[in-house]
């Protein structure tokens, strides 16, 4: 059965809430981000504040040895427990385990992932909202790979388009080739499969985790596989990926490798 999407604009109504009717989980995992988290936290929360935005940001670490804990501590006294919640786990216990445990502690209607490490950076997250509300979207993915949103931006909107910043020419070409992998395999219809900077509609996300079998940066693929597999509409705006400031990146070959295997598998079940 084919399903057929209305991408077209919807009007603004009083029976369509506005994006200040809603609030907004940011669920961020972290592993070793104390230098980085005072920045992230400082950015999610005047970019919410400034455009009116009712939010929480929680935090899932898994047992950081270099004093992140503490660090999300300290933030809750400045931003208030309301807004910044530690989720603390007894290990490293991966990504997407992390989504799944951060997602139980979600209040809002709407939830975003995102890196805690800065190489995503909140400025976009209002267009990410502009952008759902124009089109009813189930979901928003960052693109570092395209040049304008899809669908269209409302309203004749301009966005600067996608990019990456601080790779290296071999990190450049895995990162296509993974992406070019997998369209070619699994056709998923977004430019940006290994993106993990997202904006779900909560019961979305949930579904979708509960049927994720993959684990670590392979769980980013086989969630957006399974949204379309679902039906549910998805949209894409340009993003620039900043490689982080503080830390090293925890992408290795065993990560790649992986990746390929989990390219396969969801071609052979889904």
């Amino acid at each position: 059965m084919s399903v057929v999407l209305d991408m077209s604009p919807h009007p603004s109504s009083s029976a369509q809430p506005s994006a200040g009717d809603h609030k907004y989980s940011v669920i961020l995992p972290t592993y070793n981000e104390r230098k980085n988290l005072p920045i992230i936290i400082w950015l999610l929360a005047r970019t919410f504040t400034d455009n009116g935005l009712d939010y929480e940001i929680i935090i899932v670490d898994d047992a950081s040895p270099d004093g992140t804990q503490e660090v999300a501590r300290q933030l809750q006294r400045v931003y208030g427990e309301d807004r910044v919640l530690l989720k603390p786990r007894s290990g490293k216990l991966g990504l997407g385990t992390a989504y799944v445990y951060g997602l139980s502690f979600c209040t809002g209607d709407f939830v975003i992932i995102m890196d805690a490490d800065f190489s995503h950076h909140p400025k976009f997250i209002p267009d990410f909202i502009r952008l759902q509300q124009a089109y009813n979207l189930d979901i928003v993915t960052g693109t570092r790979y395209r040049s304008a949103p899809s669908p269209a931006a409302p309203g004749g909107m301009v966005m600067p388009p996608g990019g990456v910043y601080g790779w290296d020419l071999k990190r450049k070409l895995v990162s296509r080739g993974a992406n070019f992998l997998a369209d070619l395999v699994l056709h998923p219809g977004v430019s940006d499969l290994t993106g993990s900077f997202r904006l779900y509609r909560r019961h979305v996300l949930a579904q979708i985790i509960a049927l994720t079998q993959s684990k670590g940066y392979v769980f980013q693929m086989e969630m957006m596989v399974r949204a379309r597999a679902l039906g549910y509409t998805v949209g894409e705006v340009p993003i620039t990926f900043v490689d982080r400031i503080f830390g090293e990146s925890k992408l290795g070959a065993d990560e790649i490798v992986g990746y390929a295997k989990g390219v396969w598998n969801l071609f052979t079940s889904i």
